[in-house]
């Protein structure tokens, strides 16, 4: 049964019209047009019919009620993010009150954030005509305002014709066009008015609305002077208590991770260094996991740069806390032994051993000289760098070697190579070929391709190079086709 189906309102059935005299049942042998007596009874009225038809149209509404709840519910459940929840709730609420537009404003009560005005059959244009309102005018405002008396939903049925309304509301619905208004706060912890509550928001003498933990409103709009029926609220008032749990544990849930990403940015250089003949840029996309992946770059002796790169295996703050120690130990293992890229892994190797027994990371470093433009460098089941230019664009033959953590002693011999004038050499970590949701090959392929294709003019600038490799090989959402994410870090250096 459709949404559409199955919020039509049923109507009670009416009581029947005046039966004539009662018949016989027509039995073998007897005619029921037959009087059995000469005296027939008199007319009766108001006699109502069976309550059968009425209790099976009572039950036929409220399944199909349930079921639409169900089936809206069931949708609300599949959204993993907090802005697809949000359309999704502002959607199913237009569907049960009967409107085609509305907006839903998310502002959480504790001000922590995040806050967010998303529209229903409204462009940002219009959003911000309907924002101009002062927010004591409108019934939204008011209750995220946490004035008293506001936690019940209310209705406008006609806001053009109700000189009560500030006159900024009537103006702007004129202006776009919307004559009537219906608003549900939005809401956890919410109590059920002990009153009755009418599609006007009124509420018995001792009800209480208690709004402990309010995240917003949703507003939805009418072309025409209307309101909806008492069913319809209801309805939408489950709705939107179950649909407000579900905000909670997905804002709480951004929220972590909002907290992890700026730990992580923490973790990372707060600027690259200035080295003459090289420019550095670097750039990370943080999945909803928050994973391990780093990059590095430090200035040593004689002028010479490190450039590392990285990525822990896991997710979260244990594998945030082992991507600090990573990188905290390889700083200091490049600047003791920073020409040799081979015994900055092995040490590498050895503290995490010691740190993380169970943990498994690849790391890549390379040793610069940019007045030489020589690099020798060294991986540990990392990805080969990409160097691309005006005249080529290719990998970076690396040697074989297993990633960190995984054998009980790590080695594997370092290679040199020597970037042309005006090459942008980009190291970065396996997130960014996992991300395109294609095999092995076709995301190397995909790479190799986005690199090529850089515009000459934007070959100049490593931080334009990246962003354009970025734009190019990740999918237009950010996610891969199978809807998982992953960190994906690039550092990009030019070589003058």
């Amino acid at each position: 049964m459709g949404v559409c189906d199955a919020i039509r309102h049923n109507a009670p059935v009416g009581k029947p019209t005046a039966m004539s005299a009662p018949h016989l049942p027509k039995v073998a042998g007897i005619d029921p047009m037959v009087p059995v007596s000469t005296h027939t009874a008199a007319p009766t009225e108001g006699i109502p019919s069976a309550p059968g038809a009425f209790i099976q149209d009572r039950l036929a509404g409220w399944v199909s009620d349930l079921t639409t709840l169900h089936e809206l519910t069931e949708r609300l459940a599949g959204t993993s993010t907090l802005d697809s929840a949000l359309h999704e709730l502002l959607v199913a609420g237009a569907a049960l009150v009967g409107a085609a537009r509305g907006l839903l404003v998310l502002e959480p009560a504790d001000g922590r954030g995040p806050s967010r005005t998303i529209g229903l059959g409204l462009s940002h244009a219009e959003l911000g005509h309907i924002e101009t309102v002062p927010r004591s005018a409108t019934a939204y405002g008011r209750f995220l305002d946490g004035l008293p008396d506001t936690g019940a939903p209310l209705a406008s049925p006609d806001i053009l014709g109700d000189p009560g309304l500030d006159p900024g509301c009537r103006e702007v619905a004129a202006r776009l066009g919307y004559a009537a208004s219906y608003t549900q706060p939005l809401a956890t912890g919410a109590a059920e008015a002990s009153g009755a509550t009418g599609a006007t928001g009124a509420t018995g003498p001792d009800a209480t609305a208690r709004t402990t933990g309010r995240l917003g409103a949703a507003v939805w709009l009418y072309d025409e002077p209307a309101e909806p029926l008492e069913r319809q609220c209801h309805l939408v008032g489950v709705y939107a208590r179950y649909a407000a749990e579900h905000l909670a544990r997905l804002l709480e849930l951004e929220r972590a991770r909002a907290d992890a990403a700026a730990v992580a940015e923490e973790l990372l250089p707060s600027r690259l260094p200035r080295i003459p003949g090289v420019r550095l840029a670097a750039r990370r996309r943080a999945g909803p996991g928050t994973g391990g992946d780093w990059y590095d770059a430090l200035p040593l002796p004689d002028n010479a740069l490190g450039l590392a790169i990285g990525s822990v295996g896991g997710s979260g703050p244990a594998a945030l806390a082992a991507m600090g120690r990573l990188r905290a130990g390889l700083r200091a293992y490049a600047v003791m032994e920073g020409e040799d890229p081979v015994a900055v892994l092995s040490d590498l190797e050895l503290l995490l051993r010691m740190t993380e027994p169970s943990a498994a990371a690849t790391a890549l470093y390379a040793y610069c000289e940019p007045d030489r433009r020589t690099i020798v460098l060294a991986g540990a089941g990392h990805t080969p760098p990409l160097v691309t230019g005006e005249r080529r664009t290719e990998f970076v033959e690396t040697t074989l070697s297993a990633p960190l953590g995984m054998l009980s002693c790590w080695e594997a011999p370092s290679v040199e190579f020597t970037p042309r004038p005006g090459e942008t050499v980009l190291f970065y970590t396996d997130g960014l070929l996992r991300r395109t949701g294609d095999t092995r090959d076709r995301a190397f392929a995909r790479l190799h391709a986005a690199a090529a294709g850089v515009p000459k003019v934007l070959r100049q600038d490593p931080g334009a190079v990246a962003d354009h490799v970025l734009r190019t090989v990740l999918p237009a959402d950010g996610t891969d086709r199978s809807g998982a994410t992953e960190d994906v870090a690039v550092l990009a250096a030019r070589f003058d």
